[in-house]
């Protein structure tokens, strides 16, 4: 596996029926110091030691979701089931990412905007307010959807 950049604390919450550990560095790395504690994950198979990638704050990241590269997911966020967040995109604030859903590049999701289904949410795009991103629906570039928004592609 390489170098560990992190390790499961005893401080736990319960989600949806799970336990999740909070988080603490046992490295510098990026904008970590040793010592810092982060965000909340399930298992560790939920954020990946490689890379610069770290869950932040409450964040929350639980399932078969991953986190990698350098990607971060911070404030109260979640990122659950099978969702994807790498390259450096980030998940922040209230913003949820669930179902097979994935968020990468240099893209962003935040306030309480949710990308779920098998979206996907790449390059430069952002995705934020109350707006919905799901289905088989596809953002990009420098895209943004935002306010209460619904972005749904489905293919028949």
């Amino acid at each position: 596996m390489g170098r560990r950049k992190y390790e499961l604390t005893d401080e736990t919450i319960r989600l949806y029926g799970r336990t999740l550990h909070r988080i603490r560095a046992v490295r510098d790395f990026g904008r970590v110091d040793k010592g810092d504690l982060g965000g909340f994950i399930e298992k560790e198979k939920n954020l990946s030691h490689h890379g610069l990638a770290w869950v932040y704050d409450s964040a929350r990241v639980l399932g078969n979701a991953r986190v990698r590269d350098n990607a971060i997911v911070c404030d109260c966020a979640e990122v659950c089931d099978n969702a994807k967040v790498f390259a450096t995109a980030c998940v922040s604030e209230n913003a949820r990412v669930y179902d097979s859903a994935q968020v990468f590049g240099r893209a962003e999701v935040c306030n309480q905007a949710q990308v779920f289904g098998s979206a996907w949410v790449h390059g430069n795009a952002r995705v934020h307010s109350d707006a919905w991103v799901y289905g088989n629906a596809n953002v990009y570039g420098n895209a943004e959807v935002y306010s209460d928004a619904r972005l749904l592609r489905r293919y028949l």
